[in-house]
């Protein structure tokens, strides 16, 4: 019961803090809401950036055109070297006739051109889809592949792949360096904050040391400031990113400027992002009172 008393009052005896010094309170926890909206931002644009990047990655093949006169024991033979290429996840032999027919059967306007070839007037070669395992060697994957004897041409949207993941990779970098300088200015605004709270309550502070109070007992309150002062910053950020997301993602109905570029789905997404956006809260508040107490609180 005697804990339980301890932990009343340090809680009690922050809660006063925060609404004392509520001028300061105030500036603290705006502090940490502009900075976690920021923060917010950041992650939304990350997350779905690195998603972007999966999903170029997953969805780039290579088609490695084959010489239409090639026989089957040819065929069989570059099936083999291409199996035991050590970046190649999968691959799959595609006929011309089967080619035709896909895109037959995905467009009008194909099935009008197409439906009257015979054998002999199909232009479409027969081609090999390779899937690698590692996007960043795939240029290397395609000049092997390349050099195979019967393979006519290797394509895989080269200059443009390397370029876009390249872009994706900066943008993703870009948003972590932000969050993490973000975190630490945010720490050092509070950590000053809870300095003149502190210099203010310097007189009560003597007080407490003269009945008997420990020095945990007397900086633990100021540490519960702190997570109050993380878990009121939190609040606004949260409840924009869940709503805000969900607007955005309903908005583009779940796709960015085209098809190829999709949005991560709300849920649980935005819960995941909230409970990340509350933690730092609460970690920057504690950080930044604890290293306020550490240095400038003399007992």
């Amino acid at each position: 019961m005697k804990t339980f008393r301890i932990i009343g009052r340090n809680i009690r005896d922050a809660f006063k803090g925060v609404f004392r010094n509520f001028s300061l309170s105030f500036a603290s926890i705006s502090c940490i809401t502009i900075t976690l909206i920021v923060v917010a931002v950041s992650m939304v644009l990350s997350e779905n950036v690195n998603n972007f990047t999966l999903l170029v990655e997953k969805d780039v093949t290579i088609v490695a055109f084959i010489d239409n006169d090639l026989e089957e024991k040819k065929i069989d033979e570059i099936k083999k070297e291409i199996s035991k290429m050590s970046n190649v996840e999968k691959y799959e032999y595609k006929s011309k006739q089967k080619i035709t027919k896909e895109m037959m059967e995905s467009s009008e306007v194909f099935d009008s051109i197409m439906k009257n070839w015979d054998s002999s007037e199909n232009p479409i070669q027969n081609t090999f889809q390779v899937k690698v395992k590692d996007i960043n060697k795939i240029n290397d994957t395609a000049d092997k592949i390349k050099k195979l004897d019967g393979i006519t041409l290797v394509k895989y949207g080269e200059g443009m792949i390397e370029g876009l993941i390249s872009t994706f990779s900066f943008i993703h970098k870009i948003c972590i360096g932000a969050v993490v300088a973000l975190i630490l200015v945010t720490a050092f605004l509070i950590s000053n904050t809870i300095k003149i709270t502190i210099s203010s309550r310097q007189r009560e502070i003597g007080i407490m040391r003269l009945i008997g109070a420990s020095n945990l007992n007397i900086r633990i309150p100021f540490i519960i400031e702190g997570l109050i002062l993380g878990i009121l910053g939190s609040i606004i950020p949260i409840v924009l990113t869940i709503y805000g997301y969900q607007k955005l993602y309903d908005h583009f109905g779940g796709h960015l400027f085209s098809d190829f570029i999709k949005l991560i789905k709300p849920v649980p997404f935005v819960y995941a992002t909230s409970v990340v956006l509350l933690s730092i809260g609460i970690l920057v508040g504690m950080f930044g009172s604890w290293r306020a107490v550490k240095k400038h609180l003399k007992i």
